[in-house]
């Protein structure tokens, strides 16, 4: 296969990944909404109180084996033996089933105990509905991995939104149903977390739907496999097995490091979950006071992670791309690479956290009905930055083979949550919870980034990587807040009332779509990447470039 096919297959693999992110996660965010507007921050609070021990469980059950799957299989598609890749997906897929179902049961009878932790015990309904996903998502993810090894992007984003599709579906079915029987809060939010596992269920189907024609692919197009993987193995290009256990070791080897490292967005949110709300209980808060409070502190989170989800979405891009390129011994161009998505990503994160807060109390109206929390929801955009740029940079050390120092990184940023929780959650409340957040994601970006411009020599150019985003951000945020109040003042003179959810709507998105343009046109004016830096970026950057090139944006 020539490169022009592989950039063009990558392209697709990452504006496929790309959509499907924004779009499985905006899904995800209008889940949340109606599950606060209707249910309340009650139940708000107990689902962000149980999701993200629920996520952290299923990090861990699958082991870091979609990335090592995704990995060797794209090292055995260069050796020309795809009989060793499903050899891969078929161990792994024994391994992940018999995790996830023992960590299944873990949760189910352990409910009250992990309740204990959390010291309330409205959650435990939650936690046992949540047991059932075990079953399905890691198999899921496994698949996941294969196709993601294979370069072929698209039942990945299939599946994630089939996934969020039914997820929120039987959350809504279940919600309206739950609350016309007038049932506790306790049970509303069991039933919203259920959504999870019919969510996993519709993405196995799908992804074992892609598996079954991918698999009589591969039983055309296998020729001469045995010989390709032996010359392989004894030319050192990968690894080489013998069996399954030692395949199984291999996996490992890699995966659990990787899952360590992926840890990092469930970690920080499960040190929320068993600090915040026994701190605000100690502060005088009763257990259903506590998950009021902590349901006006997650307002914000749903939007973090929308642009946390894209940089999570690409990263899958970046593993592959870098095991290839250093099979083939392109030092420079990982190099240029790591340089020019570094710069992405800050820019991405820098305008991501500058707008949402500039628009917080817009926003939430908005969305929640309410200003409550809107000071708290400008300090969690913050993390945006360390969230983008710890995601980024994890995996690119990942496929330079450094895949225990972020893992490393992240245990000490979430060590660091906890500590700034614990200093400042007594004095500031919840949004101490938020600065200690941000905090530990910029200690997590800051570990990965020095690393990375060590390993690949990377030197910093003070204009380019600070001096120009500081003036595009600050144009930027001076745009999106001068839009949101005329807008605001507009609307008023006209008979609307001011604090609506309708002028706050109109705020957000015209302050949104204000502050984007000029982000996209300073970007242009300012050059803030090159065409080699651009033409860097794995597979995907060198179409861009020449059709900015056509555009006369580039040189």
């Amino acid at each position: 296969m020539n490169n022009s096919d592989t950039g063009s297959r990558m392209l697709r693999g990452a504006l496929i990944l790309t959509a499907a992110a924004v779009l499985s996660k905006l899904i995800g965010t209008l889940q949340k909404i109606p599950l606060q507007n209707i249910g309340g921050d009650g139940v708000f609070g107990i689902y962000n109180t149980v999701y993200p021990f629920y996520t952290l469980l299923i990090t861990a059950a699958v082991v870091g084996l979609p990335a090592a799957i995704s990995k060797f299989v794209a090292e055995a598609e260069v050796a020309g033996d795809r009989r060793q890749g499903e050899e891969v997906l078929r161990l792994s897929t024994l391994m992940l089933a018999g995790i996830g179902f023992i960590t299944g049961l873990f949760m189910y009878f352990g409910a009250p105990w992990i309740a204990g932790w959390i010291d309330n015990s409205h959650v435990i309904p939650s936690i046992r509905s949540a047991s059932f996903a075990f079953l399905v998502v890691p198999v899921m993810t496994g698949l996941r991995g294969y196709f993601q090894g294979l370069q072929n992007m698209l039942p990945t984003a299939v599946s994630q939104v089939a996934e969020q599709s039914v997820r929120v579906a039987t959350m809504m079915v279940l919600l309206f149903l739950l609350l016309g029987q007038d049932a506790s809060f306790d049970q509303i939010s069991a039933g919203a977390v259920f959504g999870s596992a019919a969510g996993g269920a519709a993405g196995l189907l799908i992804m074992l739907l892609y598996w079954h024609r991918q698999r009589r692919m591969n039983r055309l197009l296998q020729t001469s496999a045995g010989t390709a993987r032996a010359e392989a193995a004894a030319a050192g290009s990968m690894p080489a097995v013998r069996n399954r256990w030692q395949l199984s070791r291999q996996l490992l080897r890699y995966g659990i490091p990787v899952c360590l490292s992926t840890l990092s967005v469930p970690l920080m949110s499960l040190a929320d979950t068993f600090t915040v709300p026994r701190l605000l209980k100690h502060d005088g808060f009763s257990e259903a006071g506590a998950m009021v409070q902590f349901g006006i502190y997650n307002r914000g989170i749903p939007l973090v992670q929308l642009v946390t989800m894209i940089a999570t979405s690409l990263s899958v891009l970046f593993i592959p791309a870098m095991a290839e390129a250093r099979m083939k011994g392109g030092d420079e161009w990982v190099r240029r690479q790591a340089s020019a998505s570094l710069r992405w990503f800050w820019l991405i994160g820098l305008a991501a956290a500058a707008g949402l807060a500039v628009l917080a109390q817009p926003v939430n109206i908005a969305l929640y009905q309410d200003d409550l929390g809107s000071g708290v929801m400008q300090w969690i955009a913050v993390t945006a930055v360390g969230g983008t740029i710890s995601i980024i940079t994890a995996a690119l050390l990942q496929g330079l083979g450094s895949v225990r120092a972020p893992a490393l990184f992240m245990l000490a940023a979430t060590a660091a949550k906890v500590l700034l929780n614990v200093l400042l959650v007594p004095r500031l409340g919840i949004t101490g919870a938020a600065v200690s957040g941000a905090a530990a994601y910029l200690l997590s970006a800051l570990l990965n980034a020095a690393l990375l411009a060590r390993l690949v020599r990377l030197r910093l150019a003070w204009r380019a990587a600070v001096l120009k985003p500081a003036l595009l951000i600050a144009a930027m945020s001076a745009a999106a807040a001068a839009v949101s109040h005329g807008t605001g003042m507009l609307l008023g003179a006209a008979g609307l009332a001011a604090g609506s959810r309708t002028a706050a709507l109109a705020q957000s998105l015209l302050g949104a779509a204000a502050g984007s343009g000029v982000v996209l046109f300073g970007a242009v004016l300012l050059r803030l990447l090159t065409a080699d830096e651009l033409a860097a970026l794995p597979k995907l950057g060198v179409p861009l470039a020449q059709l900015l090139r056509r555009l006369r944006v580039l040189r």
